[in-house]
């Protein structure tokens, strides 16, 4: 059992690690380019924003890095220290020996615990460096809001959710894990349609977007490029940051595009074409469907991991719970699982860079140049202050996109 604790602390050591290392190259990366601004970035950013991007970049890196060793020592306690089979044995007592709806309390309980340490870190970095760079819009009774939901939100369905798969050991024996993919897969197929009606509106207002030229270009170009969504609205993200985004709910005919007012604020009719084009591209170059496939298939090996682990008779006994018991493997999966899976954080984002590279062309076709989209990327960098000179490797790790210099290069063609 000892073996199994040395391996799980050095997997953690190894990958606080690799995160300070990544951020700390990102950040000398840079500071190398405060006096001498890469090749294109005049173009992007003038002198006075590109310095407070740099700011930006390095506060949120050291601040980043800080939490990154909390959490990281938290996690350590909870999971060497016998805080979770304590609180496994007490809420066990809540139910009758046979019961299963104590075993999923468990699992949200010690996750709503876990969290309260962080607490001000997150409090910290939103109103104090968001709101240092003007980012922040949020007041702290809506912070307070949000959480109070979010955590309503974790019972009224991860607790049902949790209680139907540990079910499924009963109802079907050996096999539980199989059934529990299909539970859970098909769930979150569910929550496509259901998320932008039920979910998104305990936080948001969405509002439809108002009849105009905007509204006539983007249906127009929804024509052209044979793509229907059943709404385009407008959401209000003005009311908690600065940050500005675009998105697509559900699929089929259940499809919405959403715009967040700070991006409507911010670009030109013809840059939220470019911008709506390119969320398109995504859809019309299969990349949804693509996406759904890898993660369904991660989503089975990870069930298939899961239950190997859950039937060991080394796995939870080395954490200090009883062999066999479902929920604290479930637990203790969700933890430390990302210790291995960070270090294919690259393969991920090669793949989904190629598919912004695959988007980003389509919107260059579908609105007739690089022009629009070129221009909206650049206003974007300049309103979320985007780091341009991030560190090869830490590019690697922890962007999905390519950088904004990478996509300007894709875009004229010259990749």
């Amino acid at each position: 059992m000892i073996y199994v604790l040395l391996i799980t602390a050095a997997l953690m050591v190894l990958r606080l690690g690799g995160e300070l290392l990544l951020s700390a190259l990102n950040r000398a990366e840079v500071r190398r380019h405060v006096a001498t601004p890469p090749p294109g970035a005049a173009a992007i950013m003038d002198g006075e924003t590109y310095k407070k991007s740099v700011a930006y970049t390095l506060e949120k890196s050291r601040f980043g890095g800080l939490a990154e060793i909390f959490d990281s020592l938290v996690l350590a306690l909870v999971v060497f220290g016998g805080v979770l089979p304590t609180l496994f044995a007490h809420i066990g007592f809540w139910g009758a020996p046979d019961a299963v709806w104590d075993d999923a309390l468990f699992v949200p309980i010690a996750g709503l615990l876990m969290s309260i340490p962080g607490l001000p870190f997150e409090w910290w970095e939103q109103f104090r460096i968001e709101a240092k760079f003007g980012f922040n819009k949020a007041t702290p009774g809506l912070w307070v809001s949000d959480k109070l939901k979010g955590i309503a939100l974790m019972f009224v369905i991860g607790f049902p959710l949790l209680w139907a798969l540990l079910s499924l050991v009963k109802w079907v024996g050996a096999t539980w894990w199989l059934w529990g993919f299909a539970l859970v897969f098909g769930f979150q197929l569910l929550m496509l349609v259901l998320y932008p009606k039920l979910i998104l509106p305990l936080f948001n207002k969405l509002t439809p977007l108002p009849e105009g030229d905007l509204r006539t270009r983007l249906l127009a170009l929804g024509d052209r490029t044979g793509f229907r969504a059943a709404a385009i609205q407008v959401m209000d993200g003005s009311k908690r940051s600065g940050h500005s985004n675009a998105f697509f709910t559900g699929f089929g005919r259940f499809r919405r595009i959403v715009l967040f007012d700070t991006l409507i604020a911010q670009l030109t009719p013809e840059e939220l074409e470019a911008v709506l084009a390119h969320e398109i591209g995504h859809y019309r170059r299969g990349h949804i469907p693509k996406m759904l496939l890898v993660s369904a298939a991660m989503m089975f090996g990870g069930f298939g991991v899961l239950a190997w682990l859950a039937q060991s008779a080394w796995f939870n006994p080395a954490f200090g719970f009883p062999p066999g018991e479902l929920a604290p493997a479930f637990l203790l999966f969700g933890l430390l699982s990302g210790l291995v899976t960070f270090w294919f954080s690259p393969v991920m984002n090669f793949f989904s860079r190629k598919h912004e590279y695959e988007a980003d062309a389509f919107a260059r076709e579908a609105v007739g140049g690089a022009g629009p989209m070129l221009g909206a990327l650049r206003k974007l960098a300049q309103k979320n202050l985007s780091n341009l000179t991030p560190h090869p490797w830490y590019s690697a790790f922890f962007y999905s996109h390519p950088t904004l210099i990478e996509r300007e290069a894709g875009l004229v063609g010259k990749a």
